[in-house]
């Protein structure tokens, strides 16, 4: 193997880390502290080129394969033990159209990387809440995030894909080209080979009506049911993600709330700003909020608010759900559970998938979950790792309470690599056909460290 992986080297402009390697234990960090795992070669791929060479080395070698993007997933499905990690992070270009209100971004790129580049020019990219995940992981699993109720999905503004087969073949997919790929790839993860450029179209949204607001914690009931009512009724330009959180220690929070449990809210208004305090007028008059942090603020500053207090490096353990209603019961649950977090870091958000996600069928896409109103995720965090089996223990004791009002499956990308019996649950109507296209494109399961989907027989 030591020949093979020598010539290797010669073939790539991107550079091979190997465990003997000093640079090796730096390059095998990811995301999630929890995870721990050891690949056998390492490849910081500079090109697409350099990536059709992983994907051949790795077949011809019989080598396992992982992709690695931002290294965000909570399952550390970025690494793989003893294979070949691809990794893109290196590849960082990003070409705006400002006049199509385009971009083509490839998959080294942040979310905190697009929102730079696009805030340039008065655009944004429906994406997720926090500033470094990778660009790839989020598309490719859905991608939701503050401009879902605006924008939709991220996968909902992908107008096509360059992609690397398991045959090492580059192909392209969009709605006429390739097109059961391109249905695929927009919420079927990592299933059916390496995206190496994304293109977008984007939203005209540079500042936004923005912040978070909480409320004491035995306000919550009342407050749950409030945050129903107004995103029942509410504009796509409003967004509002619920949380049940412990204030932080530090600033801009102040003294008296530090370490305090309290619930809140998380708003995003994208309509006129002229109109933003008559929007936010009943929501300030209902409590009052013991904290108001909601103002105008540019997009890539609500993009990055939590950036700060969740470093790599922690360790994490996932939960997730999708609901239709808040009932009673529900409330209950996630009262009694959201008001014992165990760590300042652990925490539950409720997304809201509404408004213009509802408009796309759930057959346009892989992602199927259109009539869902939420997507939760229960995330046990700490940085100390004697802390994992208590946020471990939390998460799923949770989770199952709360199993009873849920809908069945939920979001791929807020997955831990245990759920895999959830997977078919997760895509529906959609699984079957997704089975097929995996066939079609990756007939040996080649790329399998992911939220896997089997080929069908």
């Amino acid at each position: 193997m030591e020949a093979k992986i020598k010539e290797f080297k010669k073939r790539v402009h991107g550079q091979v880390i190997l465990p003997e390697d000093k640079e090796y234990d730096e390059a095998r960090k990811i995301y999630n502290a929890m995870i721990d795992k050891h690949p056998g070669i390492i490849l910081k791929c500079r090109d697409k080129q350099d990536v059709i060479q992983a994907v051949n080395f790795g077949r011809e070698n019989d080598l396992e394969i992982s992709i690695r993007s931002g290294g965000h997933n909570g399952a550390g499905l970025a690494l793989c033990e003893d294979g070949l990690v691809i990794d893109l992070s290196e590849m960082k270009d990003i070409q705006i159209n400002s006049d199509k209100r385009t971009a083509v971004i490839y998959p080294g790129n942040t979310l905190a990387d697009v929102d730079k580049a696009t805030h340039e020019f008065g655009l944004a990219l429906p994406s997720g809440i926090i500033g470094t995940t990778g660009i790839g992981g989020i598309t490719l699993g859905g991608g939701i995030g503050y401009l879902s109720r605006k924008g939709g999905l991220t996968i909902d503004n992908l107008i096509e894909a360059e992609v690397v087969l398991a045959s090492g073949e580059l192909v392209t997919a969009n709605k006429n080209e390739n097109s059961d790929l391109f249905w695929a790839l927009r919420g079927g993860g990592g299933n059916f080979g390496v995206v190496v450029s994304f293109t977008f179209k984007l939203l005209e949204i540079k500042n936004v009506y923005a912040g978070p607001m909480f409320w004491p914690l035995e306000k919550a009931e009342e407050v749950m049911r409030f945050y129903d009512d107004i995103m029942k009724n509410a504009d796509k330009d409003l967004y509002g993600f619920f949380a049940f959180l412990m204030v932080p220690p530090g600033e801009p929070f102040p003294e008296e709330l530090h370490m305090t449990r309290v619930c809140g809210i998380v708003w995003n208004y994208t309509g006129p700003i002229e109109k933003a305090e008559e929007i936010f007028r009943p929501i300030r008059e209902f409590g009052p909020p013991i904290l108001d942090f909601v103002s105008e603020i540019p997009m890539p500053a609500l993009n990055g608010m939590f950036d700060e207090l969740y470093p790599t490096g922690l360790q994490w353990y996932w939960k997730a759900h999708y609901l239709n209603e808040l009932n009673d019961k529900s409330i209950q649950v996630n009262i009694k559970y959201g008001s014992r977090t165990p760590t300042l870091h652990s925490t539950t958000h409720l997304y809201p998938i509404d408004g213009a996600v509802h408009e796309v069928s759930a057959q346009d896409t892989a992602w199927t979950n259109r009539k869902a109103r939420w997507a939760q995720v229960i995330v046990g965090v700490s940085p100390d790792a004697n802390d994992a089996e208590e946020i471990t223990t939390w998460c799923r004791n949770y989770y199952e309470a709360l199993k009873p009002y849920a809908i069945g499956g939920g979001y791929v990308n807020f997955m831990m690599e245990e759920e895999d019996g959830r997977i078919e649950d997760s895509y529906g109507e959609n699984f079957k056909r997704l089975r097929q296209i995996k066939k079609k494109y990756d007939p040996q399961n080649f790329f399998h460290i992911n939220q896997n989907i089997e080929p069908c027989d």
